[in-house]
C-alpha cells in the first residue's frame, strides 16, 4: 500500500515537472496573410523543419489571416509574450525603430535587383541589429513581398489621377509618404477589413502586390489594376526576445538557418507569381494598365529624406542604400 502511494506520488511529481517543459516547447507564430499564400506555406515548412532538426524540442503552431490580431497587435504581442514569432511589414517594425522602414519609401529602389542587393547587404544587417538593440527582438530574415500596385474602378495613369481619391493604406505611418506625394486621401484600414471596405465603397481603391490582390480577392471588387510598383514591399521574420532567450546556441543556429531558408523559398515564389499574374488578371476580365511610372517616381523622390513625410533614417543610411546594386534588372 505504501509502495503504491509512493509510486503514485512519484508519477504525479514527474508529470508536474514535465508540464512546464512541455509548455515551453510550444511556440506561436502569427501573421496576417492567407493560408494559401507562400508566407504561410513556408512558415508551415519551417515549423516542421525546426521540429525535426531540434529532435522535437520546439513545436511551432502558425496562425494565419490575423487569427491572433492585426499587425500592430502582433508586434505588441512580441513584447507581451502572447506570440513568439511574427511576420511583419518593415513599416510596422519601423514604428519602434524607424530606420528599419527605409525600404518602404516609395520608389526608393530602382528595380528588383536593387532590392535583392539590399536584402543581402551589410546595411540591412546593420538595421536589423539596430532594431534588436532597440527592442530586444532579433529579426532573422527579410522576405520579398512584391511591388505594391494601385487598384481602383477607373484608370489611374498619372499622379494627378490619384489626387483626392480615398486610398486604403496599411496602419503604419510610412505609407502616408506615397499618398502625400500624389495627393490622395489616406484611409488606414486593417488588412482583414479591406475587401469589405472596397465592396461597400468606404474607400475608392487600395494598393498591394499582385499575389496579395489575388489571394485576398481584391480584384473581385476592383476593375482596374495599375502596375505602379510604387513600393517594393518586404516583411521581416522576428523572434520575440523572451523566446530567443530560451533557445540554446545550437537551437538558435537551427532557427536562423531554417527561417532564412523559408524566407528564400517564399521570396522566389512571390517573385515568380508577380511576373505571371498580369496575364492572369486580364483573363479574369480586369483592365491592367502600365501607368506613367516616371511621373509617379518624380513626385515621390523629393520626400525620401523629409521627416515630416515619415522619413526616419539618416542621410548616410539613405546614401548607402542608393549605392547598392545596379540600375538594370
Amino acid at each position: 500500500m505504501i509502495r503504491a502511494i509512493l509510486t503514485a506520488a512519484a508519477l504525479a511529481a514527474s508529470t508536474l515537472l514535465a508540464m512546464p517543459a512541455e509548455a515551453q516547447q510550444r511556440l506561436r507564430w502569427a501573421h496576417v496573410y492567407e493560408a494559401n499564400e507562400a508566407y504561410h506555406t513556408e512558415a508551415l515548412w519551417a515549423a516542421q523543419q525546426i521540429k525535426e532538426r531540434t529532435q522535437n524540442r520546439w513545436n511551432i503552431e502558425v496562425f494565419p489571416a490575423s487569427a491572433l490580431g492585426n499587425e500592430p497587435t502582433i508586434n505588441q504581442g512580441l513584447t507581451l509574450g502572447t506570440v513568439d514569432i511574427i511576420y511583419t511589414g518593415v513599416a510596422f517594425a519601423g514604428a519602434t525603430y524607424k530606420p528599419i522602414s527605409i525600404s518602404n519609401a516609395p520608389y526608393i529602389f530602382r528595380d528588383y535587383s536593387h532590392f535583392a542587393a539590399y536584402r543581402n547587404s551589410d546595411l540591412l544587417r546593420d538595421l536589423m541589429a539596430g532594431y534588436e538593440k532597440q527592442n530586444g527582438h532579433p529579426p532573422v530574415a527579410l522576405t520579398y513581398y512584391g511591388e505594391r500596385h494601385l487598384t481602383a474602378n477607373r484608370a489611374l495613369n498619372r499622379p494627378e489621377d490619384v489626387r483626392g481619391m480615398k486610398l486604403r493604406v496599411p496602419q503604419a505611418p510610412l505609407f502616408l509618404m506615397f499618398t502625400r506625394s500624389v495627393g490622395a486621401n489616406a484611409t488606414p484600414i486593417a488588412f482583414a477589413e479591406v475587401y469589405l471596405a472596397l465592396q461597400q465603397g468606404t474607400v475608392d481603391g487600395q494598393e498591394n502586390p499582385l499575389p496579395t490582390i489575388q489571394a485576398k480577392k481584391f480584384y473581385e471588387v476592383q476593375s482596374h489594376i495599375m502596375l505602379s510598383g510604387h513600393i517594393t514591399e518586404s516583411i521581416l521574420t522576428i523572434v520575440g526576445r523572451a523566446t530567443w532567450a530560451r533557445l540554446n546556441e545550437a537551437d538558435r543556429i537551427v532557427f536562423r538557418e531554417v527561417l532564412r531558408e523559408a524566407s528564400d523559398r517564399a521570396s522566389r515564389q512571390i517573385r515568380d507569381a508577380e511576373l505571371a499574374l498580369p496575364d492572369w488578371f486580364r483573363q479574369q476580365g480586369k483592365t491592367v494598365i502600365t501607368p506613367d511610372r516616371a511621373a509617379f517616381r518624380a513626385a515621390a523622390i523629393p520626400l525620401h529624406n523629409d521627416t515630416a513625410a515619415g522619413a526616419g533614417w539618416t542621410k548616410e543610411q539613405y546614401d548607402r542604400l542608393q549605392a547598392l546594386g545596379s540600375a538594370t534588372n
